[in-house]
């Protein structure tokens, strides 16, 4: 069997053996509810709430604010219908505010509110062509009105950073009181302290399943108190923020996960920092090669390109047919006919933003890897261009 390049990270990165160690005592056997008193629920709950606390001490909150949900998904959804719902009970209208460029579970999130409340309205912050949000056009989007104001850690298609401290700060300074601040950091949290890098934001959305822990595991992290309505009502879970038995398993999983990420995170950052550069260097000199958002602060672990003339499903069949896993935009998003709607607001043409690549890596990469999938991506793109 030829060797496998595991490029696509962040869609999902390899399951870490610490993580499966964590979770086994809890994936068979007698697994107490949580929310019961007998001794078997007892050391469920201390698992739930050491867990808690894991997971506090990654973003840089209090544990009382770790809300665990099924996945980052759920968390983005419970910040965006949470919050909206809550506002709507003492205001007039309610307008949410998000970049172009978020991951769908935040801009699906808001337009389904938009849809189903006559009230409440969807406003769009422009980016700049390197993918980096425009603050003029935050600066226009904002009113007192503003229920909600949701701008991603870092793009999970390009790995390119945002500017939070300057979004909350013009929230600040624009709105009379402030408003409520939202924050989709699964694409950060592999590479970034958040309890630096978010420290500003009200609420942080993480999952597990993109540091190395299970899929269906994640948490909505509020900084302070916020007014939030249950999206999953019944039960009283989660201090009545999210109804439902917590899955024990998970939650052991995403605070071995993040336990792991903090502890490593420096070392993983350099190294995988010239992996990157080295990678960069090569794909550039390809024929109609261009790196996305090359001029930006972006996370280590994405090199995210555009190929002219070249079309992605060509591109990834072929390094799949060479053991490469790669994808060309966001994982939920590769099969569909329609470009990437963040290299649309980026101004990146449709034909060039046909041929897409995204290569991501994370701490088991190694330089040989790299080396490898530079060779295999050549040899790829060559073969195309001479229609060989």
């Amino acid at each position: 069997m030829s060797p496998q390049y595991y490029f696509d990270h962040a869609a999902s990165a390899p399951r870490r053996d610490e993580v499966a160690d964590a979770m086994a005592p809890w994936q068979h056997g007698v697994v107490g509810n949580p929310s019961g008193s007998h001794r078997a629920a007892r050391e469920a709950r201390r698992a739930v709430e050491e867990a808690r606390d894991e997971v506090a001490a990654f973003v840089g909150a209090k544990p009382g604010g770790v809300i665990f949900t099924g996945g980052g998904t759920e968390s983005c959804d419970l910040a965006i219908a949470g919050v909206t719902t809550a506002h709507r009970r003492t205001h007039e209208r309610s307008e949410l505010v998000i970049s172009r460029i978020e991951h769908h579970a935040v801009s699906d999130a808001a337009e389904k509110m938009a849809r189903d409340f006559d009230s409440v309205s969807v406003h769009y912050v422009d980016v700049d062509a390197d993918g980096v949000l425009d603050i003029e056009s935050l600066q226009d989007t904002l009113s007192d009105d503003t229920a909600l104001v949701s701008v991603m850690t870092v793009n999970n298609e390009t790995g390119v950073r945002q500017p939070l401290d300057a979004v909350t700060a013009l929230c600040d300074l624009m709105i009379t009181g402030g408003t409520t601040t939202h924050t989709d950091a699964v694409a950060g949290a592999p590479w970034l302290v958040l309890p630096n890098v978010t420290a500003t934001v009200d609420m942080i959305s993480i999952c597990a399943h993109k540091i190395g822990g299970p899929v269906n595991s994640g948490a909505l992290i509020l900084r302070r108190d916020v007014m939030l309505d249950a999206v999953i009502p019944g039960g009283g879970q989660e201090r009545g923020r999210r109804g439902g038995t917590v899955d024990v398993a998970a939650v052991v999983g995403l605070a071995a996960a993040v336990r792991l990420t903090r502890a490593e995170l420096l070392d993983v950052v350099e190294r995988t920092q010239d992996m990157q550069e080295k990678l960069v260097a090569a794909l550039r000199f390809l024929p109609g090669c261009e790196v996305t958002g090359l001029a930006a602060f972006r996370v280590p672990g994405t090199v995210h390109v555009t190929f002219d003339d070249l079309a992605s499903d060509e591109l990834l069949f072929l390094l799949d047919q060479e053991g490469v896993c790669a994808s060309a935009a966001a994982s939920c998003s590769s099969g569909a006919a329609d470009p990437s709607h963040v290299l649309a607001a980026m101004g990146v043409s449709r034909a060039r933003a046909r041929g897409s690549l995204r290569l991501s890596f994370g701490a088991e990469t190694t330089h040989d890897d790299i080396d490898a999938v530079i060779e295999i991506v050549s040899k790829v793109v060559h073969a195309l261009r001479s229609g060989s």
